[in-house]
């Protein structure tokens, strides 16, 4: 058994290993049309071929790896954790989006370099390793790419899988490569799952027994950057008004929270409800929804007025400032297929949490948030308008107290990753 199951392993990687080097010519090409349609940087694309033109810091490098936006925000508490017990540690990290990139950009902890994640080619992903020489490499969450993470360790440095969340459908499709996946997963020392079921799907996955449970990292993150002078125009533009937003929102969550806004309206209130979406680029179609009610633009530069009803916050990176100026947010995608986005930022920075049915992304966040009776439940426009008109709760205050009692989880993981990159 042991015997095929090698044989099996090895078959499956170097079926990747062919398949990467023969696509390898085109992916030049595959980049540069990315880059028309806006997709890409346009003066650091090439770093998706391993390019780069900053210089490696001099000392020991942690090089952190996460694919999208929710994904590289929650390492900046490791990062912090690490810092602290060795501020000589240097860290890269790697995304794949633009969206990650700019709004990392506005947060990024101490000693951190961003760069893009190299296409998993072996002519990419060499030149990447051989610029940056990290003495440790941390993936987080559940993408990872099988070329890059044998070429790390074939150049024995230390890696570990961290943060990991892997759902019902990303587990189904993993088991139709598990050959593929079980010989990556054996290059890491150390695996952290975020909750017990993940842990089981790991241990199927990776056909071993010591994976870790420490919890997510994303309620240990530090709050979102918030610009002072922003936040002085924005607080100058709305005093004395009840603010209330729709963070990352999509359009099931829209809908629902504008039926709320003008049940508000309709009973006399005079609230702001912020509308921040999700992909800033749908604007024209958001604005389709906002007949009959007073309206302004972020993107236009307008700021709002006594009379307006709905901001449209049309802009990257700055969920901080819609955060802080407002005293409850709806969660985005928490009422569609999205499945919900994280709760904690809005927390972190004083703003309450409603949040709709639908939270799987975030199943083990709101689970534990609602056990600490730090978030609210909505199913409804009433249910929105009856939280909002009611006395505030404790929510806050439990949701600290939260924070404080799992932060012996994220020390314990920072103990064993300093363990590695001094092994």
């Amino acid at each position: 058994m042991t015997f095929h199951r090698n044989l099996a392993e090895t078959a499956s990687l170097g079926l990747y290993r062919a398949i990467t080097t023969l696509i390898e010519p085109f992916l030049g090409q595959h980049l540069k049309k990315r880059l028309q349609r806006g997709k890409e940087h346009p003066s650091r694309w090439r770093e998706k071929q391993g390019f780069s033109v900053t210089a490696r810091p001099n000392g020991k490098l942690i090089w952190l790896n996460a694919v999208g936006l929710g994904e590289v925000m929650a390492l900046r508490g490791l990062i912090i954790a690490l810092h602290n017990r060795d501020p000589e540690l240097k860290f890269l990290v790697t995304s794949s989006t633009l969206v990650s990139a700019e709004t990392f950009a506005k947060n990024l902890p101490p000693n951190t370099l961003h760069q893009f994640l190299p296409l998993d080619s072996p002519a990419y992903t060499r030149r990447f390793l051989d610029h940056w020489k990290p003495n440790l490499a941390l993936w987080s969450e559940q993408d990872i790419w099988p070329g890059l993470v044998f070429q790390t360790s074939h150049r024995n440095i230390p890696q570990a899988l961290v943060n990991v969340r892997i759902s019902r459908t990303s587990f189904r499709n993993k088991t139709f490569v598990q050959a593929l996946f079980r010989a990556t997963y054996k290059n890491f020392s150390l695996i952290s799952a975020q909750e017990s079921q993940t842990a089981i799907a790991l241990k199927t996955l990776a056909m071993r027994e010591d994976i870790q449970i420490d919890g997510a990292l994303k309620p240990h993150c530090p709050p979102l950057f918030v610009d002072p002078k922003r936040q002085a125009e924005f607080s100058t533009s709305t005093i004395g008004r009840s603010i209330w937003l729709a963070a990352s929102c999509h359009p099931e969550d829209e809908d629902l929270a504008l039926k709320a806004q003008r049940l508000l309206l309709a009973k006399g209130a005079n609230p702001l409800l912020i509308l921040a979406p999700r992909y800033p680029s749908r604007t024209d179609d958001i604005l389709k929804k906002l007949n009959g009610l007073s309206v302004r633009v972020h993107s236009r530069g307008e700021l709002p007025t006594a009379e307006t009803q709905i901001y449209l916050a049309d802009s990257f990176a700055e969920m901080g400032l819609w955060y802080a100026s407002s005293e409850q947010a709806l969660i985005g995608g928490t009422f569609s297929a999205v499945e919900g986005h994280n709760p904690w930022e809005a927390l972190q920075l004083g703003c309450g949490v409603m949040h709709g049915p639908r939270v799987g992304n975030f199943a083990t966040d709101f689970e534990l948030l609602q056990q600490a009776n730090a978030c609210f439940a909505v199913h409804n426009a009433e249910d929105i308008v009856a939280h909002i008109t009611s006395p505030p709760t404790r929510g806050l205050e439990r949701f600290e107290r939260l924070q404080h009692a799992n932060r012996s989880k994220i020390s314990n993981l920072t103990d064993q990753l300093l363990k590695l990159i001094r092994a």
